[in-house]
């Protein structure tokens, strides 16, 4: 399953608070439709049925059935960037090998 850093749960929650999403609301991780391997990320106020739910005590992420598997054994983190925040994926036993998203 997918696990986040410590950093990527503040920017999650913090994100979601200034969208003013409900608080089943959360981000939302599915492939994309338009670049192959790539994935893109929502601000939704509910998970899709059949999403796989993250919740790390406020700051929830859900992931869509298709992408659950790919993403299993990775983890999600945060840095702030010139644009916003910036989401990246790295093995969860190895941070060295990043992946960013977005």
């Amino acid at each position: 399953m997918l696990t986040l850093t410590d950093n990527a749960r503040h920017a999650v929650q913090d994100i979601a608070v200034r969208a003013g999403l409900p608080a089943e609301g959360g981000l939302r991780i599915a492939e994309s439709e338009a670049q192959e391997g790539s994935f893109e990320l929502s601000l939704v106020p509910a998970p899709v049925e059949g999403d796989e739910v993250i919740d790390t005590g406020g700051a929830r992420v859900f992931v869509e059935p298709a992408t659950s598997t790919v993403l299993a054994d990775q983890k999600l983190d945060a840095a702030p960037s010139p644009e916003g925040t910036g989401f990246m994926l790295a093995p969860q036993e190895d941070a060295a090998d990043d992946t960013l998203l977005g």
